[in-house]
């Protein structure tokens, strides 16, 4: 089976039905038929192979990036301008997408990054509260009641037969401590290696985003030099 197959089940057969506590909503893409053939695209473009990936987990999508198009760190203008996918969605900038472009592009283009790695997200599907992005830690309840799916995802993730586990998080905060903590309990990585968060740069580094693209390089690198060692 190829990759991109495997990617696909897993997004499309998630399930949908859930409450959860203090007012939190989900954003559930996956059964929209726009934001499906957009993702049926992207991981037929990307992913038709058997090629090993590394993983790089996320937090959770968000409303105007991955919320709409199915494909983290994206966003519907970029998906569109950048992997050739022309699509209908709402077409809105996001700001983490807009820093991941750049790093995609440093890299070398868009085959040669996803050729060695996979976005992913912790929590499979976005959250909002108030009508706003909410993390999945952002409240003790909150995660209490999404763990089991999580455990059960990362599980599923891990489990694809061209995966390396030795994967990276997309933030160095409350996302890397919760992985950690995760992993201490179910062993599912060797190693985790740590990128900031494109928004955090995006809102509060912006002036030194060089800086961070090197930073994302220099670990991506290092990710390739192990999994060819």
């Amino acid at each position: 089976m190829q990759f991109s197959e495997q990617i696909l089940d897993f997004y499309f057969s998630l399930q949908k039905d859930f409450d959860p506590p203090n007012g939190v909503e989900i954003i559930y893409p996956y059964d929209k038929p726009e934001t499906r053939r957009v993702m049926e695209a992207f991981y037929g473009k990307y992913y038709s192979d058997t090629r090993p990936r590394t993983l790089l987990f996320g937090i959770n999508p968000g409303r105007h990036g991955a919320g709409l198009t199915g494909v983290s760190f994206t966003d519907p203008i970029l998906i569109e301008e950048k992997c050739g996918i022309a699509n209908t969605l709402e077409k809105r900038s996001e700001l983490s997408a807009n820093f991941i472009c750049e790093v995609v592009d440093a890299y070398g283009k868009p085959e040669m990054f996803y050729g060695d790695f996979l976005f992913t997200t912790v929590l499979p599907f976005g959250l909002l509260r108030n009508g706003k992005n909410y993390n999945y830690y952002d409240d003790k309840a909150t995660l209490h009641y999404f763990e089991p799916l999580i455990v059960e995802s990362i599980r599923k993730q891990m489990a694809y037969p061209n995966v390396i586990r030795r994967i990276a998080t997309v933030g160095q905060g409350k996302n890397l401590v919760y992985l950690k903590e995760l992993n201490a309990r179910y062993d599912f990585f060797d190693t985790i290696e740590v990128l900031p968060h494109p928004r955090w740069v995006m809102q509060y580094r912006r002036k030194e985003k060089e800086k961070y693209i090197e930073v994302y390089l220099k670990v991506l690198r290092q990710l390739c030099a192990c999994e060819d060692g």
